[in-house]
């Protein structure tokens, strides 16, 4: 087949970075003919994208539409894959040309005007589709710019529906998990196009365990940022009975304020903020590791951090957010504590610092949740499987 990736970044950078690559590296190796629409580069690992994907067709920020039916002309795709795409010209052009479109769902930009679905101030989850009061009271027409300027830019609620309009008109919606799937149903896609595919963790070292050892150590590994709940964490830890030490892997601009935070609750001798350090490195603290702790507050999509370090038979402890639940299955394979319950964090925490055998067992069950559940493999022959669906099956009205 010939597919047609579409995404607003060039190079690696992040998760959606990562998936879309490792994905179409491993579809070109299976003989599919791979080109890419893309926006700018990321200028990391250009060499790995150039060889994965032959032809490539950079989007031309004043005429997205355009350039996006040039890319369609040129390559004539059996299917378009899209990842992360905002630009609303671009989609248009897509659905516009008639060729069978798939969407990767990787967080909630679709359909969320802040696009976390968290209330940045009062911290609350939101469980609503898109509608008015997405302006009022939520106030998400105001938000953030994490670019050059002024620090606010103003999101449009037409343009949001127009969106969600758009990506209803795909042939299949691909979300990571069972919570991703209910987001879309609320927001009024068809069911019959929402394929769960959850995307497969970077395979462990098989002679990588930890030793458990009496240091009890606790790590937190990934972005510094509110959303991430390391401040709430470290409220947590400092309910902790047992001794232990933490290690907290990761930058981001609340970085600074969780550093002060430590400090003022007594933590400073026993958390330490490592920074962000290479993939490799992190085995040297698996090897000690006695609980990964993630504390998320807002809706993750799946926190593929967690699948990855299961591979390394690590408990986990998380608060229930987002997609959480459909891999953390508590007491099982860690624990599942109610949202923003410091005081249940902190007394699972300490159960498996205390009880070394349990904590040992659980992280067992969670390398053999992992090994069945999320195969590389499968997962690859699943999205061939569902491209060649949609490229011979005609557009549903």
């Amino acid at each position: 087949m010939r597919l047609l990736y579409v995404h607003e970044r060039f190079g690696a950078l992040a998760g959606a970075e990562a998936n879309a690559h490792i994905t179409a590296t491993e579809l070109g190796k299976r003989g599919h003919h791979m080109a890419i629409l893309h926006g700018p580069s990321t200028g990391k690992n250009e060499a790995g994208w150039n060889a994965t994907f032959p032809d490539r067709f950079p989007i031309n920020p004043d005429a997205g539409a355009e350039s996006a039916r040039k890319a369609i002309a040129a390559f004539s795709p059996d299917v378009v894959y899209v990842h992360k795409m905002a630009d609303l010209d671009v989609i248009q052009a897509l659905v516009d040309s008639g060729k069978p479109l798939v969407r990767m769902v990787h967080d909630h930009d679709i359909y969320c005007m802040r696009s976390y679905k968290y209330n940045y101030f009062t911290r609350e989850i939101c469980t609503r589709a898109a509608s008015a009061y997405c302006i009022f009271p939520c106030l998400a027409s105001v938000v953030r710019n994490p670019g050059p300027g002024f620090p606010l830019k103003w999101v449009s609620y037409t343009d949001k529906k127009r969106e969600i309009a758009l990506n209803q008109q795909f042939r299949r919606m691909v979300v990571v998990t069972t919570y991703m799937r209910d987001e879309l149903l609320k927001n009024g896609f068809d069911p019959a196009r929402i394929r769960i595919h959850a995307p497969v963790p970077r395979m462990g070292d098989p002679n990588l365990r930890s030793t458990f050892s009496d240091r009890n150590l606790i790590l937190y590994a990934g972005q510094i940022i509110r959303g991430k709940g390391v401040d709430v964490l470290l409220e947590s830890l400092a309910k902790v009975k047992s001794p232990f030490e933490c290690i907290i892997l990761g930058d981001g601009n609340h970085k600074a304020f969780c550093e002060d935070l430590s400090r003022k609750l007594g933590l400073q001798d026993r958390v330490h903020f490592k920074g962000f350090i290479p993939q490799e490195e992190l085995k040297a603290y698996y090897r000690e590791c006695s609980v990964v702790a993630l504390s998320s507050l807002w809706p993750e999509p799946i926190a593929t951090i967690g699948l990855e370090v299961m591979r390394y038979a690590l408990p986990v402890v998380a608060f229930d957010a987002g997609g959480i639940k459909d891999w953390l299955i508590d007491g099982h394979n860690g624990y599942l504590v109610p949202w923003m319950d410091r005081d249940a964090f902190a007394r699972r925490t300490d159960e498996l610092l205390n009880n070394k055998p349990l904590a040992r067992k659980l992280g067992e069950n969670g390398l053999q949740l992992v090994s069945e559940r999320y195969d590389f493999d499968g997962y690859i022959k699943d999205l061939e499987s569902m491209f060649a669906e949609v490229a011979g099956a005609p557009a549903k009205a």
